[in-house]
């Protein structure tokens, strides 16, 4: 390198610093967008609390929820096992930390300090194997960490409460819908506009105990809504809603 900042290649080709250094800059940012590109979004069998938070959690669950919880599966209103399962597959780990913070304790709930609330839901997911990690859980943390099987599977469970969209035929002494969605988890069974256009799927699905008269709509696209009999409604829906959303099908 001389006196004016340049440096000599092996070709005595003279290159300004600046310009290597923009260079270098260039490629390491070009490095980080591929690494973040390639970066899979956390699960939460990557571990999204730590120990020393479930271990809080401990102390105030016992505080303020054991009078009406438990972790034992075959327990007073258990929050671990089938149970969890059934109520929380497909859910994010952001809701499960907002129903916990609206419902309890059952006497007074969101009285409790945010960081408590945490510390429970950490704990919750102890007791259901869940593993734990470095950092602590947060609601902003976890709004895209859905609570699914390890094995990756998003099946909703037997006596989950879930949507359909299909087409209405009669199978024997059953209404079923062809063509149907893949059942989704809801809180409340109301039909959309969207549901008229939305794409349908290749599965039949059974509507068990049906109070409405259907035969006119035999052909025609209906929102089902209940509780799935079986896992994914292997073998039917307990209906609580159906409704025509399109006068054909599909």
């Amino acid at each position: 390198m001389d006196e004016s900042g340049y440096t000599c290649g092996r070709r005595r080709r003279w290159v300004p610093l600046a310009v290597l250094t923009g260079a270098l800059a260039l490629i390491a940012a070009g490095s980080a967008r591929v690494a973040a590109q390639d970066a899979k979004p956390p699960t939460i069998w990557d571990g999204v609390y730590s120990e020393a938070q479930a271990a809080r959690g401990s102390a105030a669950f016992g505080a303020s929820c054991a009078n009406c919880h438990t972790f034992d599966a075959a327990g007073n209103r258990p929050l671990s096992g089938d149970r969890f399962w059934q109520r929380y597959t497909q859910r994010t780990v952001a809701e499960l930390i907002t129903f916990v913070r609206t419902s309890m304790p059952n006497s007074s709930p969101n009285s409790l300090p945010a960081s408590t609330y945490n510390d429970i839901v950490a704990l919750i997911l102890k007791s259901n194997g869940f593993p734990a990690g470095a950092a602590e859980l947060t609601p902003e943390a976890v709004t895209t960490v859905a609570i699914l099987r390890k094995e990756g599977g998003t099946e909703l469970p037997a006596n989950a409460f879930a949507e359909v969209v299909g087409c209405l035929a009669r199978n024997g002494n059953d209404w079923v819908l062809n063509r149907a969605t893949t059942p989704q988890r809801i809180d409340k069974g109301v039909a959309r506009p969207e549901d008229a256009t939305r794409s349908l799927g290749d599965r039949t699905i059974a509507l068990k105990f049906v109070l409405t008269r259907l035969d006119s709509f035999v052909g025609q696209r209906m929102y089902a809504s209940g509780m799935l009999i079986g896992a994914g409604g292997a073998d039917g829906l307990n209906v609580t809603t159906v409704t025509r959303v399109a006068e054909t099908c599909p």
